[in-house]
């Protein structure tokens, strides 16, 4: 009884927490055809880091996703079918980005667990989520929403995306833009990132 007592105890001394403490308030989403908020930040790409940010790929079209966690199901769901529809993307000259409120490292083992060959930007405090209203998605964890932007090649928002299907979501996007099934590849322009760098690759 005293077990069950002090149970009941701990459950309403979490809920009175829960409801009490201060909130963060969430951004609201940005919408289509506003200014996508610039941003540098440091992405990981297979084993390494370095430098980017969103002046860098003007002249392309970017499809920046947020995502809660590296490695958990959906997350994992999400990031592979970006992979195995990269060669699309690639081909039809987007860029793709995953972003979430993990580690280096842990973007690192996430990317060589299912060989993901797009670059994941490093957001721990939250400033690019915040910006583009990603933050705070999931509140008693801190972590991001699960949305997607579609940025166009002169730095706008070409289409949001509030509600994302892990397992559809990449499909949905080339269908939206009217990606071909075997889309031949679009030059380099000059101004590209230096291959090294280069996030389609």
């Amino acid at each position: 009884m005293k077990m069950i007592a002090g149970t009941i105890i701990v459950i309403v001394l979490i809920a009175l927490f829960l409801a009490l403490r201060p909130r963060t308030a969430r951004a609201e989403l940005l919408k289509q055809g506003e200014v996508a908020p610039p941003f540098s930040t440091q992405m990981v790409e297979g084993d390494q880091v370095s430098t980017i940010s969103l002046a860098d790929l003007r002249g392309h079209k970017v499809v920046l996703y947020f995502y809660p966690k590296d490695d958990t199901p959906g997350c994992t769901k999400e990031a592979c079918t970006f992979r195995d529809g990269f060669s699309r993307f690639r081909a039809a000259g987007l860029v793709v980005l995953g972003c979430s409120i993990d580690s280096a490292d842990s973007h690192k083992a996430f990317i060589k667990k299912y060989s993901i060959p797009f670059p994941l930007l490093l957001d721990p405090d939250k400033t690019i989520a915040k910006e583009y209203g990603a933050a705070n998605g999931i509140p008693i964890l801190g972590l991001d929403r699960r949305i997607t932007y579609v940025i166009d090649e002169n730095g706008m928002i070409e289409k949001v995306y509030p509600k994302v299907d892990p397992s559809a979501h990449s499909a949905e996007i080339l269908a939206d833009l009217k990606v071909p099934e075997n889309p031949a590849p679009t030059a380099a322009p000059a101004a590209d990132p230096s291959p090294a760098r280069d996030p389609r690759h």
